[in-house]
């Protein structure tokens, strides 16, 4: 492994300038001063807001100016890509004056990583509904950088558990109404997942022969067409026809059996249907230290598992006492990913 690989440059968006992010990120400044990630780190974000809210909340980290023709010591401290925000921010309170901001941050670092400035991008929670309530058409980071780099289907896929044994949960479908789920769960949908999670299991997890489970869309997994037929329907003859491709698939299985854990142990990843179906047992095994990867990009996107927290943003006391841990394993997750690339 060369030393670049070793030490890949990792880009970090700030977030909701009025949400959680800013805090995270002067916590993880100061956790890099004291023992350093094996990386440069470049936070992209307004660097003035930066230092008051850790200043809020008595935290001293080392940011430099980032210098995209200069490479920095990956010791020497968190680097910040300016981008100020266009009007003044109050902790909890987002306002959609800043959303452009917040967008400008996500282009940047999506079209650094396109260009090679970056190895891997690592977002932090932004308020969909806010950036919406401004006009702008976001639904959230997997569609945004779906869109951006013209990469027909992606696939969300949340890691987290106990790191010998991760639990990994992608998903068909993301942030969709539920009565517009089954709609979508068609036979391309489908396959298309399963060969998106088999591939990048291989290629960016280093997994050798892939074993995928697969949830039923319904309650016991369609009880043999009397509880819905898009199991039968749909799911099963896509499975049959990732088998074909030499896929190690199983299922549709109920969501309610595949999850228990000595069952889940015995795959590399489980595909749910949609957002609610998959995400609450990840959840529920990481305690909050699960980690968003981007699945199907030309580049590695990780973020966190969480939200803006805008109620622990209001104030200082409670910002200070936020879990810094997905955070820091969205970028462990990125690191390890980028250098396995690299290599």
């Amino acid at each position: 492994m060369s030393p670049m690989s070793s030490h890949p440059t990792i880009a970090i968006t700030m977030g909701e300038p009025a949400g959680i992010g800013p805090e995270l990120v002067a916590m993880i400044a100061e956790r890099h001063a004291q023992a350093h990630f094996p990386a440069r780190l470049v936070v992209i974000g307004d660097r003035r807001l930066l230092d008051e809210r850790a200043s809020r909340i008595g935290a001293a980290p080392r940011y430099v100016n980032y210098d995209p023709l200069a490479f920095a010591a990956p010791g020497g401290g968190i680097e910040v890509w300016d981008h100020p925000v266009a009007a003044p921010v109050v902790p909890g309170h987002p306002d959609p004056t800043n959303s452009r901001s917040v967008l400008s941050m996500l282009e940047d670092g999506c079209d650094g990583c396109a260009t090679g400035a970056f190895a891997a991008l690592v977002t932090g929670p932004v308020q969909k509904s806010v950036m919406q309530d401004a006009g702008l058409p976001f639904t959230g980071h997997t569609e945004f950088f779906a869109e951006r780099t013209h990469t027909p289907r992606v696939v969300m896929m949340l890691v987290g558990g106990a790191s010998g044994s991760p639990l990994r949960v992608a998903l068909v479908t993301t942030h969709l109404p539920l009565r517009d789920v089954p709609a979508a769960i068609t036979h391309e949908a489908v396959t298309e997942t399963i060969a998106i999670v088999h591939h990048e299991l291989a290629r960016r997890f280093a997994i050798v022969g892939p074993r995928i489970a697969v949830c039923g869309l319904n309650p016991h997994a369609g009880e043999g067409g009397h509880l819905g037929r898009e199991d039968a329907d749909v799911i099963e003859p896509a499975l049959a026809h990732a088998r074909t491709q030499g896929v190690d698939v199983t299922g549709p299985v109920p969501a309610d059996t595949v999850f228990v854990p000595e069952i889940a142990r015995r795959y590399d990843a489980i595909i749910a249907m949609y957002h609610d179906q998959g995400l609450p047992a990840l959840k529920a095994a990481s305690f909050g230290h699960g980690v968003n990867v981007t699945l199907g990009l030309p580049f590695i996107r990780t973020s966190v598992d969480h939200g803006t927290a805008l109620d622990l943003a209001v104030e200082a006391q409670r910002a200070k006492t936020a879990d810094v841990g997905s955070f820091v394993a969205a970028i462990e997750l990125a690191i390890e990913l980028a250098s396995r690339a690299e290599a």
